[in-house]
């Protein structure tokens, strides 16, 4: 009787997750994708589209390969690079919260920037690093600085050789 009892609940438990596992399977294909996954899938398209382009996250913990700091540092196959024709606000120590949150933009509309399409990185000037060693490089997307852009949508400013202030 007992071994009845325990053979029909271990079924009703299969049966139950099953279905529930059918429910969820069949929710991927009912259900319209979030936004975070349309990105995610957005960026593993245009990764696979061009092999040489890294796809662009914001940069987390850990090892840094390719990946947006801010927005006027990136991290590109293990090189860190400093956007030198732009200055973007602070995140890191901002002199103020208006600082950060415009710094916050940038970051963000840098990587959307970035994972728009091709870009490359380009030298400046005879100056090859900062005194920080990050390599001083512009990025552009067929012959457009993409700093510029950044600059157009008042997230950035022209660099002008020194920091100025954002508060």
């Amino acid at each position: 009787m007992r071994r009845n009892r325990r053979v029909r609940t271990a079924k009703l438990a299969g049966v139950a997750f099953l279905a529930s596992a059918c429910v969820g399977i069949g929710s991927l294909w009912l259900w319209p994708a979030s936004p975070v996954d349309t990105q995610i899938q957005q960026l593993v398209a245009f990764a696979q589209s061009d092999a040489n382009q890294p796809a662009m996250a914001l940069c987390g913990e850990g090892k840094r390969v390719s990946c947006v700091v801010d927005g006027d540092t990136i991290w590109l196959r293990g090189d860190k690079i400093r956007v030198a024709d732009i200055d973007t606000p602070e995140v890191g120590e901002p002199q103020c919260d208006a600082e950060y949150q415009l710094g916050m933009r940038a970051t963000y509309r840098l990587r959307d920037l970035l994972n728009e399409g091709p870009w490359s990185v380009e030298p400046i000037g005879n100056r090859n690093t900062d005194q920080y060693g990050r390599k001083l490089r512009v990025l552009t997307r067929a012959g457009q600085s993409i700093g510029d852009m950044l600059v157009s949508e008042g997230l950035a400013r022209t660099w002008s050789g020194r920091r100025e202030p954002w508060c």
